[in-house]
């Protein structure tokens, strides 16, 4: 994996064979890493330099000084894609990620030049979600990332997928479970105080997708239907037997999406 200083990707350079589309930047969701996006590194062979940040501390990287807000990882992004000498790109934000991707639209919106929405929601944690986190986080202290992972990862996985996917919920449980305690409680910390990104809506005016699960149950389609009724010109697609990891759970119907979504709009 290569590294820019501290700043760790997974780097997908596009075909040689295919005209250069540009910059695809892929943001993990919680408490996932990079190499979750690995059915959508295929979109090199399309043109597309793919570029999937591994979000501070995540997956083995050092979390000196460990992420306390949405900014820090927004801050980060930018500044890899100031190494990279990227200065526009489709940016495609997957739960957590999504919320980095609105970080990126308020403090430095020239960098994105198509958003793609996937599984997250726009409203900052209720008092109940704050709760959820705070326990999250005292579950963290006692008993590591092993108990994070068998909290959460029934709640991510569609109900589908929990059935008949043995496979997916055993990768989703590895890739919980490469990144350490202060990493994770890094990253409750900067959801549980993200700034609602609601107002933000109406100001975007790039090509927008919104992807969500038939069956997300941590962000349901209510909300994206939100969010694409908020976003002028802005596109939905529901992912049948799908909970709030899409991209793994339903790679194919996924990739295609965003494919499509790369090919006409952008």
């Amino acid at each position: 994996m290569p590294n820019i200083g501290r700043l760790r990707y997974v780097d997908a350079p596009a075909s040689s064979t295919e005209r250069p589309r540009g910059t695809l930047v892929l943001l993990h969701a919680f408490p996932l890493n990079a190499r979750m996006w690995e059915a959508q590194l295929a979109l090199a062979d399309s043109g597309w330099h793919v570029i999937a940040p591994q979000l501070r501390g995540f997956d083995g990287g050092a979390a000196d000084p460990p992420a306390t807000s949405v900014d820090d990882y927004a801050g980060d992004v930018i500044d890899l894609l100031d190494a990279l000498h990227v200065t526009q790109a489709a940016v495609v934000g997957l739960s957590m990620g999504g919320y980095v991707a609105f970080a990126l639209l308020r403090l430095a919106a020239r960098y994105v030049q198509a958003l793609v929405l996937a599984d997250t929601r726009s409203q900052a944690d209720t008092p109940e979600g704050i709760a959820g986190r705070m326990r999250l986080l005292q579950l963290l202290e006692d008993h590591g990332p092993s108990a994070v992972a068998e909290e959460m990862v029934p709640k991510l996985l569609g109900q589908t997928s929990l059935t008949t996917r043995p496979a997916v919920e055993a990768y989703v449980r590895s890739l919980a479970l490469a990144s350490s305690t202060e990493a994770i409680a890094g990253a409750l910390r900067a959801l549980m105080t993200r700034p609602d990104a609601t107002p933000l809506l109406a100001a975007i005016h790039v090509p927008t997708l919104i992807i969500v699960g038939e069956e997300d149950t941590v962000t349901p389609p209510a909300a994206s239907e939100q969010m694409q009724q908020a976003i002028a010109g802005s596109e939905l697609v529901r992912i049948p037997q799908a909970g709030h990891l899409s991209n793994l759970e339903r790679p194919d119907v996924f990739t295609a999406a965003l494919a499509g979504f790369l090919s006409h709009r952008v």
